[in-house]
């Protein structure tokens, strides 16, 4: 009981550690660099994800003059993560698409090199770049293009 007689209530984060530790204590994932270093794996483009998976894609997009095709049923998503998202009835792929802070990284290699990638511990292709007339696309689960949307925090917007 506080001073005024009223009971604290402590939230019980029991089961989401792994969602706490990310965004609260994100770490720069120089394991993944190190291990394409190792790799002898040159990206041709990189940054971290901070503002949200489908805004850095459409970051890299536009930086680079490309397109991209990204395909929903390759994005990795945290076990926590999706039972976090049913709790509060929000979609999961909207969540992983528009959730950041992590610093996750999120890099481009030309096409020859995704199968080498695809065989590094906790690196996931989930797409390929196009031509830039292709726009910026999620190939949803049931084979439907949706236009990507960056709507992600903009720290640079009121």
């Amino acid at each position: 009981m506080s001073a005024q007689g009223e009971t604290e209530v402590q939230p019980d984060f029991a089961g989401k550690e792994y969602l706490l530790e990310r965004f609260l204590k994100p770490e720069a994932r120089r394991d993944i660099v190190e291990r394409l270093a190792k790799a002898g794996i040159r990206p041709t483009a990189m940054m971290d994800v901070s503002d949200g998976l489908s805004s850095e894609l459409m970051h890299i997009c536009s930086q680079s003059g490309t397109g991209c095709r990204v395909y929903e049923e390759r994005i990795p998503i945290d076990y926590q993560t999706a039972v976090m998202a049913e709790e509060f009835n929000m979609n999961l792929s909207t969540c992983a698409l528009n959730g950041g802070e992590d610093y996750e990284l999120l890099f481009t290699v030309p096409l020859s090199l995704h199968e080498q990638v695809s065989q590094l511990e906790d690196v996931k292709v989930i797409g390929h770049m196009t031509a830039p007339d292709l726009g910026c696309v999620l190939i949803t689960r049931d084979g439907n293009e949706l236009e990507l949307k960056a709507q992600g925090w903009n720290p640079l917007k009121e």
